[in-house]
């Protein structure tokens, strides 16, 4: 597949909520690349993917189930498309079970790890993905209610997550959260989403480093302009129809070309030597911090 071209062949179109639904998405995200090889490099894992219902979630977990992970995904009201990804993660022989629930509560985020280590026995994997983000012309513009939700549902909700799961983790377990380019290239339009990256890096290498002692790894992946529901429900038509223009490959990338990374960072057998990082995937931004 021309992934160019596929990017060109995406017009703009909105969505009047958020999150975004993927059921509604024309084109749809590539959410699998038919040249990925599996290689059992998560059988007998449990894993859970904030946000798995679409877009990178989903694609992270389709990918995980294929390298032979069971896999929870929680999202908060997307349920047509979180029975879409049950069904298809099921399919290729793991266990699947999707829960809802709201990142901004902290009694959401105990009761979700409850549920998921009493259906599946134990936690493994915890990808904290899920996110909101509302973009504005003007700084001014941003209202405190605004702030608030994007920083209770992005940085508090992953922290509240993570200091459930850990009591649950053993050696060689790992947490992944995905974090931004913005957070170190900045956006005019979405200060405070950027805002919470950076909260994000900054945590993945704070809590990497108090869980060293205890061999859990704490890595976050870093997307760039990424084809998701999350860029109709938020964004104009034409920056949804441009979307990835500015990047060095020219494109928006796909859900699909991102998850492998995800997998890399769950693998204990590849990455056993690598934690508090960021890898980044992003058309060729070059990052440097």
């Amino acid at each position: 597949m021309n992934l160019l071209e596929f990017h060109k062949q995406i017009k703009g179109y909105t969505q009047d909520r958020q999150p975004g639904i993927q059921k509604d998405m024309n084109p749809q995200p590539i959410t699998e690349m038919e040249s990925y090889k599996s290689g059992g490099k998560l059988k007998g894992k449990v894993a859970l993917i904030t946000g798995g219902d679409s877009g990178i979630g989903r694609a992270i977990a389709v990918l995980y189930a294929k390298e032979g992970a069971n896999v929870a995904i929680g999202y908060y009201d997307e349920h047509e498309d979180a029975e879409a990804v049950v069904e298809q993660i099921s399919s290729l022989g793991v266990t699947a079970k999707a829960y809802a629930h709201d990142l901004k509560k902290v009694e959401d985020s105990q009761k979700l790890i409850e549920k998921v280590v009493a259906d599946f026995g134990e936690l493994n994997i915890l990808v904290n993905n899920g996110g909101v983000q509302f973009p504005q012309d003007h700084f001014e513009d941003i209202a405190p209610e605004q702030i608030k939700e994007t920083f209770e549902t992005n940085i508090f909700g992953m922290m509240f997550l993570s200091q459930a799961a850990v009591p649950h983790l053993k050696e060689g377990d790992a947490i992944i959260n995905t974090t931004s380019v913005t957070a170190y290239r900045g956006s005019a339009h979405l200060i405070d989403y950027s805002a919470t990256k950076g909260a994000i890096v900054a945590f993945t290498r704070s809590l990497a480093t108090t869980l060293m002692s205890k061999g859990i790894r704490v890595n976050a992946v870093a997307p760039g302009p990424i084809y998701t529901p999350l860029i109709p429900a938020t964004f104009s038509e034409d920056k949804v129809e441009n979307q990835g223009g500015e990047t060095p490959m020219e494109r928006r990338g796909q859900p699909a070309e991102l998850a492998p990374s995800y997998v890399f960072l769950a693998s204990y057998a590849d990455s056993s030597y690598i934690t508090g990082q960021v890898i980044h995937v992003n058309g060729g931004d070059y990052i440097t911090s």
